[in-house]
């Protein structure tokens, strides 16, 4: 532990686990991120939260952005998993309802939102972003697709990283620009027009769902 930052565990508990403390400092941040914004997370604020040592962030975090986009992404990773029920349409729909009601009906809008404006001008936050929420997330998203296309409920011409932008994509320009809402009967909509175009006559002639 770094002495001058006044966050000295009691000696009697020992050195906590690199994991737990690298949990709690990502509880920390998530606490901070909701409860002030991305203003409030400061490696001290951190450290002092978290009962962690600043040079420990500072080795693992090259700046309180990167900590911020890795707690977002470490909170919402299980609100965001697919599914997998072998329905591509049910499946996108299930998924697309679950990432809306974290934007709106979690809290997790205003944080994602502040994210992506501080990252256009903090290169080690844009880079976090990127390695942990939106390149994981749209190689999930890849992964499924491929899946679907597999079983015949996708066209074979149809680029998956453009079905990506436009259901998701579709989804963050109503967050970040809300002339029209952020809901579930819009994720439906959103999923119902994409997949007219992207799906195989096979599964748009046997389809029920939708």
């Amino acid at each position: 532990m770094d002495a001058t930052d006044g966050q000295r565990e009691p000696r009697r508990r020992g050195r906590r686990p690199a994991a737990e403390v690298r949990a709690e400092v990502l509880a920390a941040t998530s606490a901070l991120l909701h409860e002030e914004g991305l203003r409030a997370v400061t490696f001290d604020r951190v450290a002092s939260r978290a009962r962690a040592s600043k040079t420990t962030i500072y080795k693992w975090w090259p700046s309180p952005g990167a900590l911020a986009a890795e707690s977002y992404f470490d909170e919402s990773r299980a609100a965001l998993e697919f599914p997998d029920t072998g329905d591509v349409a049910a499946d996108i729909r299930t998924q697309l309802r679950a990432f809306v009601r974290l934007l709106t009906d979690q809290g997790a809008g205003p944080v994602i939102a502040e994210l992506i404006g501080a990252a256009q001008s903090d290169p080690d936050l844009a880079t976090a972003v990127s390695q942990h929420y939106t390149a994981p997330r749209r190689r999930l998203a890849r992964e499924y697709f491929g899946k679907a296309l597999d079983r015949g409920q996708l066209r074979p011409d149809v680029d998956h990283d453009l079905l990506v932008d436009q259901l998701w994509g579709a989804c963050y320009n109503r967050l970040l620009v809300p002339d029209a809402p952020l809901d579930e009967a819009f994720a439906d909509a959103l999923v119902t027009n994409v997949l007219r175009g992207a799906a195989s006559e096979g599964y748009r002639g046997a389809a029920s769902s939708w």
